[in-house]
């Protein structure tokens, strides 16, 4: 009917099949005039309302680009041509000269005018896009020019076909009007194809080029080119990055998402409440009903103690429920999901449409596999059809892989926005958590769910499609199956499932084995960790060997598990290897003999492997997808209970100008928590304006939480607290940013230099930084690291002081610094004269001398105010107040004595690591507090060549080194390596698995590779047995011989990958042990000076990330690109073999593929490196963050931080998405490549149809189609061994450093030795490294045996170097030692170390037991070592510990005081017996008791001993035999104390400052 309508509208036939019978097809005119017209048209027409709103929206006035201006010319030009079209039609028909009496059809009318229509309706579009925000080109005109200029091609050959047919043109205007139309197209085509970018926008997409990249160049991503070049000239770094997107920026994510969040958490807490309300009316109605039943009970006379005992038992069950309840369902739950889901459900929706397109199309490829195939069996054929297939099969993958493309990009940007929004959740949600909250999760758990828990939503978010796309594809894979094989498809299907749970029992035992894994990973970097922290102790005590031991046999027992997984890994992958061939075996055996008529045709056969081959990707990932799932849904428990907690009451304190007092508590109680009782108990307390208030009381007595309280928090139970004005906040641990210190007292106000000077002056801080390197520009490491307590205390009172507030919060900032130092500071900052004196001051102190120049006197007792006065007045009432007082007074009297250190005559305040200083933020072995511990004279400076560059493997200087100030950097940057990894580091890789094992892997996957060829190949022979017995009986035992052959060679594959594999892990575990022990030996052999200038971390990294690296991900990478590698050559291969042609594309393929790889990895490389540089800051800043709350807070700076978090993951971001987008650039021009193998594939098939059998042609497709995966695995695999194998160069670089002399040489001492213990220094000069300075200046001295010698001098006199002289930690410069006569230079470090003893200066413990701590060689017996436990007063402790000698020392002895922790060094001194003992004084460690003790015992026990002192306090030393006094590296006074005394020399100066007269030294 409609066939008919049509053809009496054009007047000609609409559709006949005739037309395409033939060796030159053609469509019939009818169709082309209508259809061809009809399609274009209708989707302008479509989408022009979109267009046409812009026009109506008034905008600013853009100015016309040149390129508008053309676009709209040729638009008005095919405008014309339409009414010329018209025109002819009409005076054709109507004209004077008009003879014929056959008239024009309808068609000749209705085309020109619906042409002219959408002409001007073109001209309002383009209008409209150039009207639009930001337009750069308009993608659906683009594709409607598209699909006009493909559909004009039509009638094109037509005309022309029919002109040369006819030798003349019959109807010349149309003829040349459709030209001249058609011209204009594909003028317009390639103009809409052409970015617009307006002068306005010209910046921003210099700063980020994908804001001006067209249609064309986003979905091949070629915008992206010119990082990707950039990339490949010379490494990328942080500069290189672009702008992100507007979209994707972090402020724009995390607004939309918190408004979602409001929405939806608001809901989750009203469910939360009407749950909370069921629950108790429940337990109401219980309790009534067992009422009841209780007093029933009772009449029958049922014991009263029976019911009483039931009762509890039910209570406690309740209780026990009540806590598992509590776990589950204490917190507002399940909105998380939805938050997400409405925050970015756009983006869901288009990957959804993208996904559904790309799944539909990979069906059609094995559909039109197999009409290529019947093709080249028919050769009835035309030879036009398999043209057609050809080019069908390039289009269909060309647009699967655009869709796939799109899709990937759109998953994994709304992958990246989901971590962006619950990063930066996350950190605001910290900084307005109430106390509640942050007592339930430590700092650590709340950044793991910063990276790990946000981490995983964003893995699950790039596949969440999957799960309707698998089983998607899995039915329709199983429809497409059943209609070629029938119903033994159901064999296959049977094997796949059945493989499922055999990969979920092994994935769980895997699970397992990578639990026990951690495990030994965990401990084994525990003792590192600890061993690098005291390594000096290892160093001077010579217990390297028992360490490396140690961790040898963890690590051996680790490589076991890793073996046992390797091999599971190994039974995993035969089952994946053969699951392909076993399925295909299991159909084709069963179809053939279900029934004689089945004969396996090459169609068959090549369309059921495709689909086989496309159902094996859903399978396998299917529960994969689930168990990520599974682990994502505890990070969403995790994070909602986060997310859902309480936020800190903003109200507790209020701001109401009436009052005229500063700071107003009234009648307030407060608790900690909501339910607990109050810590402070009705406190009310009156400030006026400028006054200065002290609070004192016992430690507990509640003075810090009043702190708390004023800063708001703390939970108020009554009362109120009013404040008015700003708050300044100094708490009682500084907090101390990772930054410099100028940044750090500035906190964000803008810098004024008289204000900052004056500021710096004041807190005593002038001095510091004369000894800080770069002044006040000196980074500050992460917690002050750098600093030492008293001066970050300062620097967290410059920060107060600075601010400008009103009212100064401060909690006894002057505990952690020296008694003169804290005078200055009251006197400069706090006090009536100080830099404050108009403010309103809250002091909480212990100072009591203090105390008489402050307004007012709060004293807390038990969280009750007891007395307020003034002190004078409360010293006169005898209360609280004087009983403090008295007790007080008496311990800073005794501590007084101890304090005043004899060995400074300047001020304290130049002192680095101020003397009363023990902070426990930091182990005190800290490698870089250690560092500037070390003498000043070890000036820091950068190491000329701090990055290595490899490119051609030269050394390039770093440029800046001179730049930056000497020392302002305190660590040398890290090398970050950078271009391509060297051929050797291969090679050396491959040395560590054994060149044996090397081969034969290669050899098994090789030889598998080939029964896999062979495999296909018997079976497009197979298949070609239908064409012989084609209409005769098959018979069964060529059919039993086909099935046992094709059957075995699957086996073979399956077999030889096992071995591959169990090889190559034997292999990998070699190489790792051997890589690994090279390490560890090399690390314990390093000298001291590595360690003081690298810090822990790093070494521990190359321990933990870059071994782990070469455990798990080198092998697996190496396997993976081994099989890639031969499965692409086994492809080509087949294809050459199939049609020789193929042979002459292969060279253009492999150029454009090797560039395009090369190009990708450089840069790849380079951004993962990248974002994971600038991954750390985030979670650094986070930690930071939390740890600083208090103080944030107290400023009010929370919406500055929130701004620094939004930076910085920003700054990641820019790393992140260049990351992603790298990957599908690569991925696009990869897939087109494989593209163009099929289409070569298929084309050559077509070219070649007649000598080639169908058979071949199939197995040359089916392989093609495979290959694109392939291909871009195989780059994928090549980038990330690159990536990988960089440890190996990390570890080999450690393994080749320097090593300090031999632990043993030939020469070596007697047993006895040193029998009497004499030391002799003969002009002894050294230095820390050879482009420092001498520190010791040449010292020559004899000491005799059993001397007592004191050492005595300033901080960086050479004391502490002396001792590293002896002990050879650092080697002279020039001049020589001389123990006993015998020169130490000789002979090897542990016999030397083993010999002398020293008691170190900060007693450094290991974990493990206490004998191990005392002696690690298990040299001495059980007795031996209670009696030095007995000598150095420890025996009654560990007697008393239920263990004894195998008690459990805690990391760094945490778990002993450390008083005791400096007795057991003392043992282990007594254990070594030896004859020199070297005593470097703790400073103030230890009590005054325990330093008795000590004292007392070396001079009973070491009396026969020679004893060198390092003093700090003078007292110790009074009664030495001989006194050193060292100054600038010279020994300038050496006699007895007394003489010295006398002399009114330097040591008499000191000794006076001590306090020390001739008279009390005689007394001592």
């Amino acid at each position: 009917m409609c066939a008919a309508a049509l053809e009496e509208f054009c007047g000609s036939a609409f559709w006949n099949a005739s037309y395409l019978d033939k060796e030159d097809p053609d469509l019939p005119v009818c169709l082309e005039q209508t259809v061809l017209v009809w399609i274009p048209l209708g989707f302008l027409w479509l989408c022009a309302p979109r267009h046409l709103m812009f026009l109506c929206r008034r905008t600013g006035v853009k100015h016309m680009s040149k390129l508008y201006l053309c676009k709209q010319l040729v638009v008005c030009l095919l405008f014309l041509t339409a009414i010329g079209g018209l025109a002819v039609t009409v005076g054709e028909d109507f004209g004077p000269n008009n003879e014929t009496t056959v008239k024009n059809y309808a068609v000749y009318y209705t085309n020109p005018v619906l042409y002219a229509i959408t002409w001007i309706l073109l001209l309002l579009c383009q209008e409209g896009v150039r009207r639009r925000e930001r337009a750069i080109d308009s993608t659906s005109l683009f594709l409607f020019w598209l699909l006009l200029v493909l559909c004009d091609i039509f009638p094109f050959q037509t005309l022309l076909r029919g002109a040369l047919g006819l030798g003349k043109v019959e109807d010349v205007p149309h003829f040349s009007l459709f030209y001249i139309s058609f011209g204009l197209e594909v003028i317009a085509l390639i103009l809409s194809a052409v970015a617009d970018i307006s002068q306005e926008d010209k910046e921003l997409v210099k700063k980020n080029p994908e804001a001006g990249a067209t249609f064309l160049s986003r979905i091949t991503f070629n915008w992206f080119n010119s990082m990707v070049i950039k990339g490949y000239r010379q490494p990328l770094v942080q500069e290189d990055m672009w702008e992100i997107n507007e979209a994707e920026s972090t402020a724009y994510i995390s607004r939309r998402f918190e408004t979602h969040m409001k929405f939806e958490l608001g809901k989750a807490r009203v469910r939360f409440q009407k749950m909370l309300k069921n629950k108790v009316l429940e337990k109401v109605m219980r309790e009534e009903a067992s009422q009841n039943g209780f007093s029933n009970s009772l009449g029958k006379g049922v014991s009263r103690d029976v019911l009483v005992m039931e009762e509890k038992g039910a209570n406690k069950d309740e209780k026990k429920k009540k806590k598992g309840k509590k776990e589950e369902d204490s917190y507002p739950n399940s909105w998380l999901i939805a938050t997400i889901y409405k925050s970015f459900k756009w983006i869901l929706f288009q990957s959804a449409f993208l996904k559904l397109l790309q799944d539909l199309l990979a069906f059609v490829s094995p559909q039109l596999l197999k009409l290529m195939i019947s093709f080249t069996q028919d050769k009835s054929s035309y030879a036009w059809e398999g043209y057609l297939y050809a080019v069908l099969l390039l289009l269909v993958a060309l647009l699967q892989s655009l869709f796939l493309q799109q899709y990937f990009q759109k998953c994994f940007l709304l992958g990246m926005k989901v971590r962006t929004a619950i990063m930066a959740a996350v950190y605001k949600k910290a900084l307005v958590m109430s106390n509640d909250n942050r007592k339930e999760s430590t700092v650590g758990e709340t950044v793991n769910l910063m990276s790990a828990d946000a981490q995983r939503f964003n893995d699950v978010t790039n596949f969440i499609h999957l799960l309707w796309s698998c089983p998607l594809q899995i039915v329709i894979s199983i429809v497409f199956l059943w209609l070629e094989l029938g119903p033994s498809v159901l064999a296959g299907l049977a094997v796949m499932v059945l493989m499922v749970p055999i990969n979920g029992l092994l994935a769980t035992k895997a699970r397992k084995l990578q639990v026990e894994n951690m495990k030994f990973k965990d401990k084994r970097l525990k003792i590192m960790n600890e061993m690098l922290n005291g390594i000096k102790i290892l160093k001077l005590f010579a217990w390297e060997p028992s360490f490396q031991a140690q961790i040898e046999g963890i690590r051996g027992e680790e490589l076991n598990v890793m073996k046992k997984f390797a091999y599971l890994t190994s039974v995993s992958t035969f089952v994946f290897t053969s699951a392909p061939a076993v399925v295909s075996l299991a159909t084709f055996a069963v179809f053939v003999s279900v029934s004689s008529d089945n004969i396996l045709t090459a169609e068959k056969a090549f369309t059921s492997i495709s689909l086989f081959n496309i159902l094996r990707f859903p399978l396998a990932m299917l529960p994969m997808l689930i168990a990520s799932l599974v682990q994502t849904s505890v990070s969403k428990k995790r994070l909602e209970k986060f997310l859902g907690g309480d936020d800190l009451e903003s109200d507790i304190v209020k701001h109401d100008p009436s009052f005229d007092t500063a700071v107003s508590i009234r009648d307030g109680s407060f608790a900690w928590e909501k339910d607990s009782d109050p810590l402070l108990k009705n406190v009310s307390v009156d400030i006026k304006p400028g006054r200065l208030v002290a609070v004192v009381g016992a430690v507990g007595s509640g003075k810090s939480s009043l702190m708390s309280a004023l800063l708001g928090e703390m939970h108020c139970t009554k009362g109120f607290i009013n404040i008015q004005g700003s708050l300044a906040f100094v708490p009682q641990q500084a907090w101390i940013q990772n930054a410099t210190l100028k940044d750090n007292i500035l906190f964000g106000s803008p810098c004024e230099d008289k204000r900052f000077k004056e500021v710096i002056e004041a807190c005593a801080l002038g001095p510091d930084l004369k000894l800080l390197a770069a002044g006040e520009l000196t980074e500050i490491g992460e917690k002050g690291i750098n600093l030492s307590g008293g001066q970050k205390q300062r620097v967290s009172l410059a920060r107060a002081a600075y601010s400008q507030a009103d009212i100064y919060l401060l909690d006894d900032p002057l505990s952690a610094v020296d008694s003169h130092v804290g005078k200055h500071i009251f006197d400069k900052v706090i006090g009536p004269n100080g830099v404050l004196k108009n403010k309103t001051r809250i002091l909480v102190t212990h100072g009591i001398s203090f105390l008489p120049y402050v307004d007012e006197v709060v004293v807390l007792v038990d969280g009750k105010v007891s007395e307020v006065g003034s002190y004078k007045s409360l010293r006169a009432s005898k209360g609280a107040f004087s009983e403090f007082l008295d007790t007080y007074a008496k311990e800073q009297n005794s501590q007084s004595n101890s304090k005043e250190d004899g060995c400074q005559v300047t001020e304290d305040i130049e002192v680095m690591l101020d003397e009363e200083d023990t902070q426990p933020d930091f182990p005190p072995e800290d490698a870089v507090s250690f560092t500037l511990k070390r003498e000043n004279s070890i000036r820091r400076s950068l190491r000329s060549s701090s990055v290595r560059l490899r490119k051609n493997s030269t050394l390039k200087i770093s440029e800046n080194s001179g730049e930056t100030k000497k020392g302002q950097r305190l660590i040398e940057k890290e090398t970050m390596e950078t271009g391509q990894v060297k051929f050797s580091v291969y090679l050396q890789y491959l040395r560590a698995m054994g060149w044996g094992y090397s081969i034969w892997v290669f050899l098994m996957y090789f030889i598998q590779n080939i029964a896999f060829i062979g495999q296909n190949l018997w079976l497009s022979d197979w298949t070609n047995d239908s064409v012989e017995y084609y209409n005769k009986t098959y018979p069964s035992s060529l059919r039993d011989t086909r099935v046992g052959v094709f059957g075995a060679l699957g086996l073979a594959q399956g077999l030889f990958v096992f071995l591959g594999t169990l090889l190559l892990a034997n292999a990998s575990v070699n190489a790792s042990k051997i890589l690994h022990s090279e390490l560890l030996d090399n690390i314990l052999r390093v000298p001291m000076l590595f360690f003081d200038t690298t810090p822990i971390g790093r070494v521990v990294n190359r321990f933990a990330k870059d071994i782990f690296t070469i455990d798990e991900a080198i092998p697996q990478s190496f396997r993976s690109w081994l099989l890639c590698l031969l499965g692409v050559l086994g492809t080509l291969f087949v294809i050459c073999l199939a049609t020789p042609f193929f042979t002459i594309i292969i060279i253009p393929l492999a150029v454009i593929y090797y560039f395009v790889q090369r190009f990708y990895v450089a840069t790849s490389r380079q951004l993962r490196r990248l974002d994971s540089v600038s991954r750390s800051p985030i979670y650094s800043h986070f930690g930071e963050t939390v740890s600083g709350l208090s103080v944030i807070r107290a400023y009010n700076h929370q919406e500055r931080f929130l701004k620094q978090n939004y930076i910085t993951i920003d700054e990641n971001l820019k790393n992140v998405y260049p990351w992603i987008v790298s990957n599908r650039w690569l991925a696009i021009r990869l897939e087109f490549l494989g593209n163009l193998v099929v289409f070569f594939a298929a084309l050559f098939a077509v070219i070649s149809r007649n000598s080639i059998d169908s058979g071949l042609v199939g197995l040359s497709i089916s392989y093609a189609l495979n290959v694109t995966q392939t291909l871009n695995w195989l780059v994928r695999m090549t980038s990330e061994l690159e990536t990988n194998i960089v440890a190996v160069e990390r570890v080999s670089e450690y393994s080749e450093i320097e090593n300090e002399a031999k632990w043993v040489s030939q020469r070596r001492p007697p047993e006895s030795w040193p029998d009497a213990g004499r030391l002799q220094f003969i002009d002894y000069k050294v230095r820390y490294r050879p482009e420092l300075d001498l520190v010791l200046k040449g010292i020559t001295c004899d000491i005799d045996s059993a001397e007592k010698i004191g050492i005595v001098g300033r901080t960086g006199a050479g004391k502490s170097s002396l001792t590293n002289c002896l002990f050879r930690i650092i080697e002279a410069a020039e001049g020589r030692i001389l123990i006993d006569d015998i020169d130490i230079a000789t002979i090897g470090l542990h016999d030397l170390r083993n010999r002398i003893t020293i008691i170190p200066q900060d007693p450094i413990l290991f974990s493990g037991t206490l004998r191990l701590n005392l002696d690690p060689f298990d040299k001495f017996s059980d007795e031996e070592i209670w009696r030095v436990l007995e000598l150095s007063h420890l025996k009654n402790y560990v007697a008393g510990l239920q263990e004894g000698l195998q008690h459990e020392v805690a990391e760094a002895g945490e778990n002993l005081s450390v008083g005791q922790r400096q007795l057991l060094c003392l043992a282990r001194a007594l254990l070594r017996k030896s004859r020199i003992l070297i005593l470097d004084e703790a400073t103030a460690a230890v009590d005054l008791e325990t330093d008795n003790l000590i004292q007392n015992t070396i001079r009973k026990e070491f009396s026969h001993c020679t004893v060198l002192t390092i003093a700090h306090r003078l007292h110790s030393i009074m009664d030495s035999s001989r006194v050193m006094v060292l100054d600038a590296g010279k020994i300038v006074e050496f006699d007895s104390p007394s003489n010295l005394q006398k002399k009114r020399g330097h040591f008499y100066a000191m000794a006076k400052d001590a306090g020390i007269t001739e008279e009390t030294a005689t007394s001592l």
